[in-house]
């Protein structure tokens, strides 16, 4: 049997760790991500005051449907936009 080249070695590993790799569909889903720049991020900039309450409708919208859809996968996504809304009001502060 031929040995690989670096190069082909790089990108076997390569082509396998992208395989194995599962993707986390809550926090980073990779539809959400072009060119680098986050969704979420392009939504902020682009909403200003109105981010907070993008942020509830989507709280909102994943408590709505958790039953008839994606179950606990959308109870996560809400408490997602929930934690992101924290932050954004309470600035990162523990309040009581």
């Amino acid at each position: 049997m031929n040995e690989l080249q670096p190069d082909e070695e790089k990108l076997m590993d390569e082509f396998y760790t992208k395989k194995n790799k599962k993707e986390d569909m809550v926090n980073s889903p990779p539809h959400y991500n072009k060119a680098g720049i986050e969704c979420i991020n392009a939504i902020q900039a682009a909403t200003g005051d109105g981010y907070e309450y993008y942020l509830q409708g989507n709280i909102m919208k994943y408590l709505w449907r958790y039953r008839y859809k994606n179950g606990v996968e959308d109870l996560k996504k809400a408490q997602w936009y929930l934690n992101e809304l924290v932050e954004e009001v309470g600035g990162g502060e523990n309040e009581s």
